[in-house]
C-alpha cells in the first residue's frame, strides 16, 4: 500500500480515537473497534466518490514514452471523452503503428461532429487513410472513398485529399480518372515530390492509354526572366475537371495582347489539352505578325484559352481564364486557370 494511503488511515484513525475518547475510558476495546471501523468507512468512501487514482504515486508521474502518455489518454478518454482528446488519441494510435485502433478512434471522433462543429477536411483525410491502413490490402473501401470525396466538396485544392482521391482510382481501375485527379498536383509541389507523382501520373496514363505528359520545362536562365519574355502557368480548376469531360483533341492556346489595344494576339502558343498543367514563355518568337512584337509593349493582358475546335479565333463555346495584366519585363510567373469560378 502507498505510504500516502498508509499516513491516511493512521491520521484517520487517531482523530476518530480522539473524538471517541469517552468510549476508550469506559470500553477501551470497543473504542478501538469503532475507530477502526470509521477509518476503513471513510477510505471506502472515498474510493467510490473520490480520486482514489491520486492515491497511486505512479499518476503523479509524467509520462516518458508515447506509450505511457498514451495510456494516460485512453484513461481520460473512457472516462470523459471530448473530440479534441480522441483525435489527439487516433493520431498517436497511427503514430505508434496501431492501424485497427487509429481507425476506430477516428470514426470516434468523426461521430462526434455536429453541424456547428463539422468535421474538417484533414480529418476526414486522416480518417480515410486510417481506414485503408487498417484494411489487409492496404485499399480504401467505399466509406474511405466518400470521406475523401466529402473533403474535396469543403476544399478542392486539398492536396492529400486529390493525392488519396487519385490511388483510389488507381486501385478502382479508373486510371483515366487518376491521371486527371493528379495532375493539378504538378504545378503546386516541390521539384523531388512533383518528379515522383509525375511517374504515377505518367503510369495511369499510360494505363489509359492516353498520350504521354508534355516534358517539364526546365527553369528559366536569369537572362530569360530578365528579358521581355514572361513565364506562364496554365491549369484546369480541380472542381471544374472533376465535373467536365474534356474532348482529347481540344486545344489550349496561351495568348498575350495589347491591354488596350486590338484583339490580336502579340505572342501566342497553342497546345493540346493532354500537356495540361502546362508551362511556357512568351516572347518575340510567339510573335504571330513580325510588326507586332511583345517587347516593344510595356504592358501585356495574358489569357489562355481552351478551343474544341482548334481554331485561334474565339468561338462560341470557348472555355477563357480569367485575363491578367502585367507589367514588362515580368520577372513573376503568371497563373492562368481555366474553369475558375
Amino acid at each position: 500500500m502507498p505510504l500516502f494511503a498508509v499516513l491516511s488511515i493512521a491520521l484517520s484513525v487517531a482523530v476518530f480515537a480522539w473524538v471517541l475518547r469517552p468510549i476508550w475510558r469506559e470500553k477501551p476495546s470497543l473504542g478501538i473497534a469503532v475507530s477502526l471501523a470509521c477509518a476503513a468507512a471513510s477510505l471506502g468512501l472515498y474510493r467510490l466518490v473520490g480520486a482514489p487514482a491520486a492515491l497511486d504515486p505512479n499518476a503523479l508521474r509524467a509520462p516518458e514514452t508515447m506509450a505511457e502518455a498514451v495510456a494516460v489518454l485512453e484513461r481520460k478518454m473512457a472516462e470523459a471523452p471530448d473530440r479534441e482528446g480522441v483525435m489527439l488519441l487516433a493520431d498517436a494510435y497511427g503514430k505508434l503503428g496501431k492501424d485497427i485502433e487509429a481507425r476506430d478512434a477516428w470514426e470516434r471522433a468523426l461521430s462526434m461532429a455536429s453541424a456547428d462543429a463539422p468535421a474538417q477536411p484533414s480529418e476526414l483525410v486522416a480518417a480515410a487513410e486510417a481506414r485503408m491502413r487498417a484494411g489487409g490490402e492496404r485499399r480504401f473501401d467505399e466509406r474511405a472513398v466518400g470521406y475523401l470525396q466529402d473533403a474535396l466538396k469543403r476544399d478542392p485544392q486539398h492536396q492529400r485529399a486529390r493525392f488519396f482521391m487519385g490511388l483510389a482510382l488507381r486501385q478502382q481501375g479508373k486510371a483515366a480518372d487518376a491521371a486527371a485527379m493528379w495532375e493539378p498536383l504538378l504545378t503546386q509541389l516541390d521539384a523531388a515530390n512533383a518528379k515522383t507523382l509525375r511517374e504515377e501520373v505518367a503510369a495511369a496514363r499510360d494505363e489509359a492509354g492516353l498520350p504521354p505528359l508534355a516534358p517539364p520545362l526546365p527553369p528559366p536562365s536569369p537572362d530569360a526572366a530578365s528579358s521581355a519574355g514572361v513565364r506562364v502557368a496554365v491549369s484546369l480548376d480541380p472542381d471544374f475537371a472533376a465535373r467536365v469531360r474534356l474532348r482529347g483533341d481540344a486545344t489550349v492556346f496561351v495568348i498575350a495582347r495589347a491591354p488596350d489595344g486590338p484583339p490580336m494576339p502579340v505572342a501566342v502558343e497553342k497546345h493540346s489539352v493532354s500537356a495540361l498543367p502546362l508551362q511556357v514563355v512568351l516572347d518575340d518568337g510567339d510573335s504571330p505578325m513580325p510588326t507586332a512584337k511583345l517587347s516593344a509593349l510595356r504592358e501585356v493582358e495574358l489569357i489562355a484559352r481552351l478551343s474544341d475546335s482548334g481554331n485561334a479565333m474565339r468561338q462560341d463555346g470557348d472555355l477563357e481564364s480569367k485575363p491578367v495584366r502585367v507589367a514588362l519585363p515580368a520577372k513573376d510567373r503568371v497563373e492562368l486557370v481555366l474553369g475558375a469560378p
